[in-house]
């Protein structure tokens, strides 16, 4: 019971917060239709972003109550990176392929440095040493590694055989079949192997929403709908932006948008390695990386093409070492099972040196 009136009250207090960002909503609008400053449409467009991805979560997490586990654990992966998705079509539509690129590789950082990294710091300094399934953890951080490099060898290749684009193109294309086959047996595995009991897979990070379907496909396509319109205010705002703060539009993509795109799912992974539930905060810090890695950017290669503005997988040496490195120790950490603050305090200083050194690049 006490365990229920907890989830409730999480549930609550999180909704509580989500309905105050959602008045950042009609502010953004009136600001981009007033032609207010650039700097500001930018600003409250990404903070009203975080409200509406979090509604596409709970959208999803009722239609997942509707399908059973499994499929909803599908569901859940699938339109896990909605709204981060939505903002790179936007942007690919204008044309800015760096900041997608740029978006792709700090979705990965941010969840697998400053997620984990908070998570980690949190929960040890209220439990002290905490445990996880290391087996479960494990698996996860070696498909990630294996993701990581699947998106670093077109880079590399694609480097040497410059400026023919069209094997570029070619090789970007055959490599996003492969990630996406990839993904198709990662799902398969999931689908065919045993769920067993406690297993992070079957997240219970939202209390039950009891929502109609019809509900809530109401949310979700309102929801979209509106990230779709800020996304354009965000998008558009970014270049004169850069230009008067003397920002990159890379640094944006790798810092902003990421952050932007994932707030209400970091918030709950905080939140769960809090209550000492360390297995579900690293299933979604790690999960969410994978579905970047192995869904998001190859997917985001063919719509590239469908707009007239082909994406080649095509990342710096620095993004390449960035993820490797941090993907590498997402499985070092998972090894043993166990995980403290001093680990978590590390992943951040880490992220935070990254975030200075992305700052000049």
């Amino acid at each position: 019971m006490n365990g229920f009136l907890a989830k409730v009250e999480h549930w609550v207090g999180l909704n509580a917060l989500l309905l105050v960002l959602t008045l950042f909503i009609p502010v953004a609008i009136v600001l981009e239709f007033t032609h207010a400053n650039p700097i500001f449409v930018l600003l409250f467009s990404a903070v009203a972003i975080i409200p509406l991805a979090a509604m596409i979560g709970e959208g999803t997490e009722a239609l997942a109550e509707k399908v059973g586990e499994r499929t909803g654990g599908l569901l859940n992966a699938t339109l896990g990176n909605a709204a981060e998705l939505i903002i790179a079509i936007v942007a690919l539509r204008q044309g800015l392929i760096s900041l997608v690129l740029a978006s792709i590789t700090g979705s990965i950082l941010g969840n697998l440095l400053l997620i984990m990294g908070l998570s980690l710091l949190i929960g040890g300094i209220r439990h002290g040493l905490q445990r996880f399934d290391r087996e479960h953890a494990g698996l996860d951080a070696t498909l990630l590694v294996l993701a990581v490099f699947t998106l670093a060898i077109p880079s590399f290749f694609n480097q040497a055989i410059e400026p023919d684009f069209k094997r570029v193109e070619f090789l970007s294309i055959g490599a996003s079949v492969a990630i996406l086959v990839m993904y198709g047996l990662v799902i398969l595995y999931s689908f065919t192997s045993k769920t067993r009991e406690g297993d992070p897979q079957a997240r219970e990070a939202h209390a039950p929403t009891g929502w109609s379907t019809k509900h809530a496909l109401i949310v979700l396509v309102v929801a979209v709908g509106f990230i779709a319109l800020l996304s354009e205010f965000l998008v558009s705002a970014v270049e004169p932006v850069t230009e008067s703060l003397g920002l990159s539009e890379f640094f944006i993509g790798i810092i902003l948008i990421p952050l932007v795109g994932n707030a209400a799912e970091h918030f709950v992974a905080v939140q769960v390695a809090a209550k000492n539930r360390m297995d579900l905060a690293l299933s979604i810090a790690i999960g969410s990386s994978l579905q970047v890695a192995l869904f998001v950017a190859p997917l985001l290669v063919f719509i590239s093409l469908a707009l007239g503005h082909p994406m080649p997988l095509e990342f710096t040496v620095y993004e390449i070492l960035a993820v490797s490195a941090a993907s590498l120790i997402a499985a070092l950490v998972s090894l043993d099972g166990r995980s403290n603050w001093l680990e978590g305090s590390m992943l951040l200083v880490l992220y935070a040196i990254l975030a200075v050194a992305y700052f000049f690049f």
